[in-house]
This record gives C-alpha cells, sequence and structure tokens, in this order.
C-alpha cells in the first residue's frame, strides 16, 4: 500500500499536541479522543494516525512539548539574581498566575493523573519533577542552605499543591494570593 505523504504533509507533530493541550486544558484528557484531536487541528483521523500510531504515543509527544515549554522559561531565568528572586520566578513557571500559565497548568494536572496508571507517561513526569528537583537542590547548596535534598523536595511538592488546589477550586486561590504563598514559602524554606 503506498501512503500518500502530501496529503499529511501540512499536518505537524506540534499542530496535533497544540490539539491536545486545547482539549485537555479545557475538558480533561479523557475527552481526547483521536477524533476529538483530529477535529481540533481540522485534519482527518488517518492525518494523526500518520504521526502517531496510538493516542498514547500522542499524549507522550505533548506531555514532552509542554515540560519543555515550561523548562525552557525555567531555564531563561538569569542565573546572576538572588536566590530567593531565581527561585520565585522558576516556581512561578509551575504556578496558573496567568491565562497560559493556568491553561498549562491544567494539562499538566490531566498528564499528571494520567501518568498515575500510564508508564510512559509516568517516566516523562518522574524525570521531569527529577530534573526540576536537582535543578533547586543544586543552587540551594550553591548557597549552604542546609539539606538542600530536602528542602528542594518541599518547594517543588508545595509549588505541585498549589497548582493542582488552584486549578481545581479556582475562586478559593486568586493569582494575587498563589504569587504571594509562594513568595512567602520560599523566603521562609531558605532564610
Amino acid at each position: 500500500m503506498v501512503v500518500d505523504v502530501r496529503k499529511y504533509g501540512s499536518t505537524s507533530s506540534e499542530q496535533l499536541a497544540d490539539a491536545v493541550f486545547a482539549i485537555a486544558g479545557s475538558r480533561g484528557l479523557d475527552a481526547a479522543s483521536i477524533r476529538e484531536i483530529a477535529a481540533a487541528a481540522e485534519v482527518s483521523i488517518g492525518a494523526v494516525q500518520h504521526h502517531f500510531t496510538t493516542k498514547d504515543e500522542l499524549y507522550a509527544f505533548a506531555f514532552e512539548q509542554l515540560t519543555a515549554r515550561v523548562r525552557a522559561r525555567m531555564s531563561a531565568i538569569d542565573p546572576r539574581a538572588p536566590l530567593t528572586d531565581r527561585l520565585i520566578t522558576a516556581l512561578s513557571q509551575l504556578l496558573p498566575l496567568d491565562d497560559e500559565r493556568e491553561h498549562e497548568a491544567r494539562v499538566m494536572v490531566s498528564f499528571a493523573a494520567r501518568a498515575a496508571t500510564n508508564e510512559t507517561l509516568a517516566g516523562i513526569q518522574h524525570r521531569t519533577l527529577a530534573e526540576i528537583r536537582r535543578e533547586l537542590e543544586t543552587q540551594l547548596a550553591a548557597a549552604n542552605i542546609p539539606d538542600p535534598s530536602t528542602r528542594s523536595a518541599i518547594l517543588l511538592a508545595t509549588v505541585d499543591g498549589l497548582a493542582l488546589d488552584a486549578v481545581s477550586s479556582r475562586e478559593l486561590y486568586p493569582r494575587g494570593e498563589l504569587a504571594a504563598a509562594l513568595s512567602l514559602h520560599v523566603r521562609s524554606l531558605i532564610s
């Protein structure tokens, strides 16, 4: 069977990942069926299947794209800034403090929930969290903050908890309060 690659040439993997983000951010990952993804990307189901043989393969690609986007923002922080500012700026990338990050946080929560039962997504989740935690630990150790391993775990767990609660109980966690809570927590943990 000869596949006409030209008819799929205008569809990219990134376009399909964006469709997953749009659906997962508004209706949850369970709503992101191949049919729904194709409709959101305005392509045929065949175009989706041309790029990804399974929905799990597409989910893994989309999750990697999302974590790369967030990690790129975290990596762009000025390493010469004071430690407190670096930590607050980096960790605020994981909180729903504006529309873009709120959408990302909703998608991240959807992927994290699915990672509990999906080995591939769990591996991506584990690797991403481990990298962030190591970076936090390295920064804390470089500043001679006692017990950097435990403190980095507490920082990351607190931010993850705030993000989860904020996207599931939006009215309970206004953006200003989230930012203030992060700032207070970072300052208290490294003083």
